[in-house]
């Protein structure tokens, strides 16, 4: 990756860049995804849309044995040196869409709130141009892109798409996801884990009700759905490395109908996040345990519910510095600012267990906009100049993998 190092960022001699008229082209392809979000494994008209365009340009894209989804190499793949995959989702949010904008929603209670619209069209474009470079035989070696449906579904479509082969011939793999703390125009980078674990956890409590006079002769389950929504994450704190990040949050807690009456049935749900590997191998039996402790200090029946869901996204140093030398030579230095572990989950961890790999933050703020639009709410939304940003990050990447020795 060396031989890239001294050309002068966004220098003529490192091909890839996106035309005026792609650029456009992209932009209302974005847009018409974002009118028109589809759900988890449902991304039926998505996947059309970027079959025949691909098509149109002269590509052979493979759906996906579920149906949604493809896979598409730019280039023959000769069974020589693994190639570099792009992936993107391509899945929406079930919540309303809260902006007032031309291109806002069509479909009641769906949304693009993750920008997984803008990750599909950047994939899509950087193909595009990589595409038209191979036809005039200045792509040294193919490229696979992938896109992915059902991210937002636990464990997360990518292990279904792993399950299918879209590996097979691949070597490294990169990606981005929409970060509205960051300029547009700039990428977030780290080396290690840049996501962390998130699980689902569902808990249901059972005992004998009875009149809320005699509290005594029951089994209060509402304290005990009380006292488990804060115990078990103490106790949890007390059992785990803090350097871990072990995290239990609630997100739902009901019980009971009448304000006079102790309740038979009680639930809780919420989603356990951690920040390493050996943690999160070793949660699931922690968590039943602190769960069980509390319940039967309460006198309820305990039923614990977790459900696997995506490990920590860790990056690869060397695809790391990849990124990072990409955007240098497209951007300049001061394009590519640190960036820290979160603890929202991502399913692109699963294609990390079997090939390395790297996932950039990418920039969609309107430099100068003090708002912060929040990932997975109504209002979300991104300033478009993001897509030529990244489409020219992954194309950069290609070719200096490429070069690579």
């Amino acid at each position: 990756m060396n031989q890239l190092k001294s050309r002068e960022p966004g220098s003529a001699t490192l091909p890839g860049t996106l035309s005026s008229a792609l650029r456009d082209e992209l932009i209302a392809f974005r847009r018409d995804l974002h009118m028109h979000p589809e759900l988890g494994n449902q991304e039926f008209r998505t996947t059309a849309a970027l079959k025949a365009r691909l098509e149109a340009a002269g590509l052979a894209p493979r759906v996906l044995p579920g149906g949604t989804g493809l896979i598409c190499d730019i280039g023959r793949y000769d069974g020589g040196r693994p190639m570099l995959a792009v992936r993107a989702d391509l899945d929406a949010l079930p919540i309303p869409d809260a902006k007032t904008v031309a291109y806002r929603s069509t479909v009641p209670n769906r949304a693009h709130a993750c920008g997984h619209d803008v990750h599909t069209t950047t994939v899509l474009g950087a193909g595009l141009v990589l595409a038209e470079m191979e036809r005039e035989g200045r792509l040294p070696r193919p490229v696979r892109l992938l896109f992915q449906p059902a991210e937002e579904v636990l464990p997360g479509g990518a292990a279904d798409a792993v399950a299918a082969g879209v590996l097979d011939g691949v070597g490294r793999i990169i990606a981005v996801h929409c970060d509205p703390k960051v300029d547009a125009g700039k990428i977030g980078l780290r080396t290690g884990p840049i996501t962390s674990a998130c699980d689902r956890l569902e808990i249901t409590l059972d005992g004998p009700g009875g009149h809320t006079a005699r509290p005594h002769l029951t089994t209060d389950l509402v304290t005990a759905a009380a006292r488990i929504a804060t115990d078990v994450p103490a106790v949890l704190a007390r059992r785990v490395d803090a350097r871990s990040g072990l995290s239990v949050t609630w997100g739902r807690i009901e019980a009971g109908h009448a304000p006079n009456v102790i309740p038979q049935h009680a639930e809780l749900s919420g989603t356990v996040r951690c920040l390493d590997l050996p943690a999160w191998r070793d949660a699931p039996d922690l968590v039943h345990a602190a769960v069980d402790e509390v319940a039967t200090l309460h006198r309820a029946k305990s039923t614990v519910n977790y459900v696997r869901g995506v490990p920590p996204v860790v990056n690869d140093h060397t695809v790391a510095e990849l990124l990072r030398e990409a955007m240098t030579a497209r951007c300049g230095v001061d394009s590519v600012e640190d960036t820290e572990q979160s603890l929202g989950g991502e399913d692109f961890s699963w294609y990390l267990e079997h090939v390395p790999g790297a996932m950039a933050r990418l920039g969609v703020r309107t430099p100068g906009d003090p708002r912060v639009r929040d990932l997975h709410a109504g209002d979300f939304d991104v300033d478009e100049r993001c897509i030529r940003t990244a489409v020219e990050l992954f194309t950069a990447a290609a070719l200096i993998d490429a070069g690579a020795s």
